[in-house]
Order: C-alpha cells, then structure tokens, then sequence
C-alpha cells in the first residue's frame, strides 16, 4: 500500500509551506506529493494569503525534490486548453526528471470560476473527454510527425506534439463517483483510478464498475491502479486525535466514519478494509500543513506497519 500526501492549499498556504511539506513528505519516505487545483477557498476559512496555481506550485517543487512522485488530485479541465496543459505537464515532468503524474477532473467548483473570470460551461464532461483524447495524442504521437484533432469542443491541426514529457507515459489518474461515463472514461485512459472521500463500501463499488467497464473495453483491470483519497488525522493517543480534529474543525466521530482518523492502529486496521476491496494507494488529505510532527507519526507508526 502506498501513502501519499494530498494537500489543499485553496485553503490557506504559501508555496514555501507547501515545499516545506514536499520536503518532509520525501524525508519520511512517503511516495508522493500531490495537491488540489483550485483558487477559491471552501467553507468557513479566509484562504489567506490566497491561491496558489498547481503546476506553477509542481514546477518549483520538481527543482527541490529528487525522489516523490508530483501530481494534482485533480487538475480542472476549466481551467487549460488542452493543448497548453499538454505543454505545461510535459515541462514539469522534464524539470522533475519524469517523476509527474496528471489527475485530470471536468471541474466541478462554480464560484472559483466566477470569482476569477474562468468559463464555466454547462458541458463539462464531453470537454474532459475531448481533453483527454488530446492531452495523450500529443504526447504519444512520434516526434516529427504532427497531431491533429477536430471535435466538437476543441481543433487542433499540424500540431508538433512538442514537447515530449520524460517519461514514456506519464501516469494519468481519474476519478469520481459517477456510475456509467466516468467508468468508461477510465477504462480508456486511466493508468490509476482514484475513488475521493468515500466508504469502503461505495468504493467497492465503484471499483467494480471501473473494472466491469475495463473489461468490457478489452483491457485488464489490472492495468488500472485502483486508489482513494481521504482525510487523515492521527494521533498517539485519544488526546492528540482530538486536538488535531480540533485545528481543522472537525469532530473525531466524523473523522473516523468517513475518513482515517484515531491511533495508528485505527488506522491501520482501516486502511486494511480498502485494502480488501482492492485499493492499492491512499491519498491522505492533510488539512493542517504546519502540523509536521501529524507527518513524522504517520511515517513512523502507520506507513511502517503497511510496509
């Protein structure tokens, strides 16, 4: 099982917080740093000192790190033309040394869009589609040869397909709750599936339909990498399980029942029942980034009983 860190920095950081993060995340040997791409704050915080953009943040991250996996959880497909994404991914993953993976979402987040002047179409979904289709065409066509593209949202024609990530593929994750596209969506493209603050019950299912939907498209389900993200608050001891519920506004009881939240061995134990519905990677949300000694427990009394 592997433990990535997920954070939320719409919320409240700077990048120097979000790098020292990166920097603790590789230091305790957890397998990747990934973040929200948002620029609007949710609930009852004051987002202060304001946004940060994800692959700006994965840029300067990729030229301080040397080991941990960077990637967004889950890239808006508002936000880019396909096209410029493509660009910008394949960048980062060279300034990485081919260590980016793309989490790529239809955007979902209204007042974000509204807030910075962002379109907000009402057909989000085939947009991510066509996205998709793009993004992975420019980067697998063979150098100098070009891409072309017409579809009902985006045309491309004579394009380079330049440049070319470091990678030979560069991983791209999906996600989501939805019954029948999102499968299918998947099954065409995605190298991992990411099942977000779910049970493990709705996660069982869902997983079921990803890999009924790979099948059905002559794919082995197992190619697909099958994931969760959840919110994580550990602590030695009740005490400290309470307190860091408390800096982050929330209630244990809630933590536990829909997140990963109590002892490490609560957490473990926890992390087990996904593991047996098939969930072979966890995003754990950190909601309080400062808090770098949650980090060193995690490390120390949870990802060391998984390995």
């Amino acid at each position: 099982m592997d433990l990535r860190i997920f954070t939320e920095p719409q919320q409240g950081a700077t990048y120097d917080t979000l790098l020292t993060v990166a920097k603790a995340t590789e230091e305790l040997d957890f397998d990747a740093f990934f973040r929200s791409d948002h620029y609007l704050k949710m609930g009852d915080v004051d987002g202060l000192p304001g946004p940060t953009d994800a692959w700006i943040t994965l840029a300067g991250l990729a030229r301080e790190t040397k080991r941990i996996r960077l990637g967004t959880l889950m890239t808006a497909a508002t936000f880019r033309l396909p096209g410029v994404l493509a660009i910008q991914v394949a960048q980062v993953d060279q300034m990485s040394g081919g260590r980016v993976e793309l989490g790529l979402g239809a955007g979902w987040f209204g007042e974000e869009h509204t807030a910075y002047g962002i379109p907000f179409p009402k057909e989000k979904f085939g947009r991510l589609e066509e996205q998709l289709e793009i993004v992975t065409g420019l980067w697998g066509t063979e150098t100098g040869k070009t891409f072309d593209f017409q579809g009902t949202y985006y045309d491309l024609k004579g394009s380079p397909a330049l440049p070319k990530p470091a990678q030979a593929r560069i991983p791209v994750l999906i996600g989501g709750h939805g019954a029948s596209r999102t499968p299918r969506l998947a099954a065409r493209y995605a190298d991992e599936f990411n099942m977000p603050f779910s049970s493990v019950e709705d996660t069982e299912r869902q997983f079921g339909r990803v890999r009924a939907a790979a099948e059905a498209a002559g794919r082995p389900a197992d190619a697909i990498t099958y994931s969760n993200a959840l919110v994580v608050c550990v602590g030695k001891d009740d005490q400290e399980v309470a307190r860091r519920a408390a800096a982050i506004g929330r209630e244990v009881d809630e933590l536990k029942e829909n997140g990963l939240a109590g002892t490490p061995g609560e957490v473990v134990d926890k992390i087990g029942r996904y593991a047996e519905v098939g969930s072979r990677r966890i995003y754990l949300q950190v909601l309080d980034l400062h808090d770098l000694d949650h980090l060193e427990l995690i490390s120390a009394q949870v990802q060391s009983q998984l390995s």
